[in-house]
């Protein structure tokens, strides 16, 4: 940990001396000053530390100095240094926002006591700015790239926020599609290990030969090899990896897995001393845990250790309300991608994406939307959706349709209700009446990105 850093100013030569030795001995690094003009140049709200400076001086004085650095940080501590007959002004210093005040001579204890409290009111100050700061950005990053209005998707934001900030490790079950490796990137990239490696492993996909090597790494003169090779765990030193399709791996390697995730280290093959990491856990599976712990293909030591925190993932025809604005969305990245606009979708198309039974989930929409971009289309419905909506009653078939038409017009349009009625042949008031009966709001259909 560094040293505590101090702002000495004091135009008195004996004093400003014997100030910085007994602050230097008590632990703190100071940077003594004559005058308060060039300490100004070291102020910022960045700086990590306290200023201590003398009341009565040539040229800026002790109050015009406190002043000047309240106006680059109001809560950077000041300590005043006053002779007994200035005390007045040390008290009337503190009123416009000194941290504190010592009168001359002072002792030196009593000197680092004072500066030791204002460091670590500092420490807290600049802690709770950084946690601010972070919670901003996960607040943005989460909400820009996870999408959605409905509940389940609302919940998810929610959990997301609740468990990144921990270390927990965490299994994402959800069918193929659904995002799971989305979900625990972002879970990554709002953690506190987001500037750390994210690692993903395909179990599916290990490598037949060497599994364990790929996993735990090798040393040097082991198994053939020339020279020590980390493995995918220890790449992942500090920060995240992700096992995706866990039951897919070799059942002696998830007990190995297991192990290393106990004890917080692993030993390479060919090795012999434990290896400390320090990794956050995630994976992935397409089916119920439980079920595959059932047919053995799942070792239940790992699941217990893996399922600190389980995210259930839902399906595309879980939130059908989110189809339009996912698709837009993505469409609109393809575009961008293509270095090509993307003109306005009719609400026809929307109505019909939203009727489609989507088994491939996201996954499948992104296809969905790059077709269209490239001007391939996107068919007819398939015949399964049909079906399926002969088995409903006519009624609710209408409402439904009702209500998915009104979502697409309002998305394409933005939100924009004048726009919206005009395409749907609807007055202003059918249409207030139509959102209030499907508890649609125009707030959620407008783009993140318009300034209204």
């Amino acid at each position: 940990m560094s040293q505590p850093q101090v702002i000495l100013v004091d135009d008195e030569k004996e004093v400003r001396l014997s100030y910085s030795q007994s602050l230097e001995l008590a632990g703190f690094a100071v940077r003594a000053f004559a005058s308060a003009e060039h300490a100004l140049d070291l102020i910022s709200p960045e700086f990590p530390g306290v200023v201590v400076s003398d009341i009565r001086m040539a040229g800026l004085d002790g109050m015009s100095f406190l002043s000047r650095v309240r106006s680059m940080d109001r809560e950077l501590p000041v300590i005043l240094i006053t002779g007994h007959a200035d005390t007045a002004l040390a008290v009337a210093g503190m009123r416009e926002g000194a941290y504190d005040f010592i009168e001359k001579p002072c002792r030196p204890r009593k000197l680092a006591d004072v500066v030791a409290r204002a460091a670590d009111y500092r420490q807290l100050i600049l802690e709770n700015r950084r946690l601010r700061d972070w919670s901003t950005r996960q607040e943005d990053t989460i909400e820009a790239r996870l999408m959605g209005r409905t509940p389940a998707i609302a919940d998810l934001r929610r959990f997301i926020r609740t468990i990144a900030p921990s270390d927990a490790d965490i299994l994402l079950v959800g069918a193929t599609g659904t995002g799971k490796g989305l979900v625990a990137r972002l879970i990554h990239d709002v953690s506190k290990r987001a500037a750390r490696p994210f690692v993903l492993v395909d179990c599916a996909t290990l490598s037949h030969a060497a599994p364990e090597a790929e996993l735990f790494g090798v040393e040097a003169g082991a198994a053939g090899s020339g020279r020590a090779r980390f493995g995918k765990i220890e790449q992942a030193h500090g920060g995240t990896i992700l096992f995706d399709n866990l039951s897919r791996m070799p059942l002696d390697l998830q007990a190995r897995l297991a192990r290393v995730m106990e004890d917080g280290a692993l030993t390479r093959i060919g090795g012999h001393g434990s290896i400390p990491v320090d990794v956050r856990y995630m994976a992935a599976l397409r089916v119920d845990p439980d079920a595959e712990v059932a047919a053995g293909r799942l070792s239940p030591e790992l699941l217990y250790r893996l399922n600190v925190a389980t995210i259930h993932l839902p399906r595309l025809d879980e939130r059908r309300e989110d189809i339009s604005l996912l698709f837009l969305k993505l469409a609109n990245d393809a575009a961008a991608r293509m270095g090509t606009e993307l003109d306005p979708v009719p609400p026809s198309i929307l109505q019909d994406l939203i009727n489609r039974p989507w088994p491939g989930n996201v996954r499948e929409l992104a296809n969905a939307a790059e077709r269209y971009v490239l001007g391939v289309g996107h068919g007819p419905a398939p015949a399964a959706a049909q079906d399926n909506a002969t088995s409903r009653r006519l009624a609710d078939r209408v409402a439904e349709y009702e209500r998915s038409l009104i979502i697409g017009t309002l998305a394409t349009c933005g939100g924009n209700l004048k726009a919206a009625y005009e395409i749907l042949g609807l007055s202003r008031k059918t249409l207030y009446e139509k959102m209030q009966k499907f508890g649609l709001d125009k707030r959620d259909f407008r783009d993140p990105d318009d300034p209204a």
